[in-house]
């Protein structure tokens, strides 16, 4: 049985709100359809009013539900009545940070957030409770439902904080009061919003606003606006810590060696020299695990008990998982499959080229891309799409399929012995690509989540059966 997160009388303090009876809940969702019993249903209003079902929640054994209105039919007993229904989760998430002696890690970045999340979940759970983001929660529902699902005797915390547009992150980085705050890379992302790269790096380094006293600002010292990331740690009266190749950083990736299957990483770190092993291939994966293991040593956990546990790490579905699909059913036509789909852009996207390039296919298999458009890239989009042509990584990638109005420039731009199909749309190539594959070949999907392009992964799945293998790669 879980043990109770929240009772009535907490959460009525909590949000100002009033409870029409007495009960505890062991969770908190914003989903009916995935709500579990014991959970507290919050109504909130999105594409669809939250309120319209409370009814299927409660029916599935919520422990009672936080609405701004009694929906028609229902017994108040099991409502917690709030002014606004965001604004209470916002406060109930508020409530749980300032109830806990959890040491907090925030985690902002265009690219990585989500993976550096989930390592150091994984580095951090041996060592104490652990309390991290579902899936990509990171934007106005999201920071505050994860904080308001935190137990209370947590010992650390992970908040991954996203944004679209300028000055989403800070609330959020001031709602989770972070003792140490990190921004993974600043690259190309979301410059239909911000019009210039200068845009983003200030907005990423917002997060460090949310610093609690005394906090620690972890920045990208290889990037081109790192000054940028430095003067606001600085002016926000953080310990700045630089990670990445520069010299001078205090965390500094020196050596990486790469397979197939692994990544062997050497680094200096606080002086101190770190070999670790990764069973996921990519240079990018050793830059994560540096920032997940800088991370541990800022909030004073054992850095090598948390490298151990980082060495049997796989990433989260759609982001460079690695499967064997057996298309033919019977053997005879054999891929594997990484998928990456989840999302993209130009840095995610050259890592993931990168890993592509690295991989050693099978009995004459080649090194397949299957690639969506890369969305919200402002004007300069149709050149970004099109200068992938131009990545080192092309050199070893035997055809590249594309997908989307954006990605049609690359496909005019690669030369006639890499250029494989174009679709208009991903599901137009998810219907023609199956025909295309060898026995043997490695099949990177990538694309932004607006693409579609997860729909190629999906119809390989179904034409083949899936035999899951090790994850070995992720964005």
């Amino acid at each position: 049985m879980r043990a109770t997160l929240w009772t009535s009388a907490e959460a009525e303090a909590a949000t100002g709100g009033k409870a029409g009876g007495a009960w505890e809940a062991q969770g908190v969702s914003i989903d009916s359809r995935t709500v579990a019993p014991g959970d507290l249903f919050v109504a909130l209003a999105a594409a669809r009013d939250g309120h319209d079902f409370v009814a299927d929640a409660l029916a599935k054994g919520a422990a009672a539900a936080m609405v701004s209105r009694v929906p028609e039919g229902l017994d108040p007993a099991r409502l917690l009545i709030v002014e606004d229904v965001l604004g209470a989760l916002v406060a109930l998430g508020g409530a749980a940070r300032a109830r806990t002696g959890a040491k907090v890690i925030a985690v902002t970045g265009s690219v990585g957030k989500t993976t550096v999340k989930e390592m150091l979940r994984a580095a951090l759970s041996p060592q104490g409770r652990t309390h991290a983001a579902e899936a990509s929660y990171n934007n106005h529902w999201g920071v505050p439902l994860t904080l308001a699902r935190m137990p209370a005797d947590t010992e650390f915390a992970v908040i991954e904080i996203g944004m679209n547009h300028p000055g989403e992150i800070a609330p959020l980085a001031r709602m989770a009061r972070p003792d140490v705050a990190i921004v993974t890379t600043v690259a190309p992302a979301h410059l239909e919003a911000f019009g210039v790269i200068e845009g983003i790096a200030h907005e990423k380094a917002s997060i460090y606003e949310g610093l609690a006293p005394g906090g620690i600002a972890l920045a990208h010292a290889d990037v081109e606006t790192a000054p940028i990331l430095f003067d606001k740690a600085r002016a926000v009266g953080a310990r700045l810590i630089r990670f990445g190749e520069a010299e001078g950083a205090e965390m500094r990736l020196t050596e990486v060696r790469l397979s197939d299957t692994s990544t062997v990483v050497r680094a200096r770190m606080a002086g101190e020299e770190r070999l670790f092993k990764l069973a996921v291939p990519g240079r990018h994966q050793a830059m994560n695990a540096l920032i997940a293991l800088s991370a541990c040593e800022a909030v004073g956990a054992d850095v090598a008990e948390a490298a151990i546990a980082l060495a049997n790490w796989s990433p989260p579905s759609g982001r460079g998982t690695r499967e064997r699909i057996d298309l033919g059913r019977t053997g005879e036509i054999v891929i594997e499959l990484i998928d990456d789909a989840f999302n993209a852009n130009p840095a995610s996207l050259a890592a993931g080229l990168d890993v592509l390039a690295a991989a050693e296919p099978e009995g004459g298999g080649r090194r397949v891309a299957v690639l969506g458009d890369m969305l919200e890239l402002g004007p300069e989009a149709p050149e970004i799409h099109a200068g992938i042509a131009d990545l080192p990584a092309m050199a070893r990638i035997d055809v590249v399929h594309t997908a989307g109005p954006l990605m049609e420039h690359l496909h005019l731009a690669l030369p006639a012995s890499r250029r494989g199909r174009h679709g208009e749309d991903a599901a137009e190539l998810a219907r023609l690509l199956p025909r295309d594959l060898r026995m043997g070949d490695v099949v990177l999907v990538k694309g932004s989540k607006g693409s579609r392009v997860s729909g190629v992964v999906d119809a390989l799945r179904k034409l083949g059966q899936a035999r899951p293998g090790n994850s070995r790669g992720s964005l």
